[in-house]
């Protein structure tokens, strides 16, 4: 190759170069995903490494829209579903009816259930709206002040808690079918075992 040829591809103008700095905006943007995807990823593992099925529950406690403290720790010998959500979440706001249906039914049989919105300050007068019409307790993400759940990878997202603290099933997505055939039997469970 001779020298000029070789100095030709590297000119500014034309050769290869060029073609490489007007793609340089869109290849470090596509770095930075990838960087992100991967530290939230990492971030995430490390953030969820309690939170293997049949495992204990980390620590959660929080305060909740109406100002009462909630505490995972305190909740032994119930049910418990930790639920997360957002206003803009169209799959959240398909399983609500379904969760404050439930609650409504089986609340008194030890079952208890905490939805956790993560909307962001400007969407938390919606929020406060929505969490009225529900018959179970709501939450702020802002407001928890022992988080061993770390941060949700996606919503809705909702742990079940068994009797003992233990996790033993997470929803993508709640349907009556899940609550009937996971949460029911659990909560018959916890109910033989307190009338013991």
């Amino acid at each position: 190759m001779r020298a000029s040829k070789f100095f030709d591809f590297f000119d500014l103008r034309t050769g290869a170069w060029s073609l490489f700095l007007s793609a340089a905006p869109l290849l470090l943007a596509a770095a930075a995903l990838l960087l992100s995807g991967l530290a939230c990823a990492f971030g995430t593992d490390a953030a969820r490494a309690g939170l293997a099925l049949n495992r204990p529950a980390p620590a959660l406690v929080l305060t909740r829209l109406d100002g009462r403290i909630f505490d995972l720790s305190k909740m032994r010998g119930k049910v418990v579903l930790v639920n997360y959500w957002a206003t803009w979440c169209a799959p959240c706001k398909k399983e609500m009816p379904i969760l404050s249906e439930f609650y409504r039914r089986h609340h008194k049989e030890g079952f208890e259930l905490i939805g956790i919105s993560t909307d962001r300050a400007s969407d938390y007068q919606k929020m406060r709206r929505m969490s009225q019409t529900l018959d179970y307790p709501t939450a702020l993400f802002k407001d928890i002040s022992n988080n061993g759940f770390g941060t949700p990878e996606g919503f809705p997202l909702t742990y079940v808690v068994d009797k003992d603290g233990v996790i033993r099933d997470e929803f993508i997505e709640v349907r009556d079918e899940l609550l009937t055939s996971v949460v029911l039997p659990l909560l018959h469970h916890a109910s033989a075992a307190r009338s013991e």
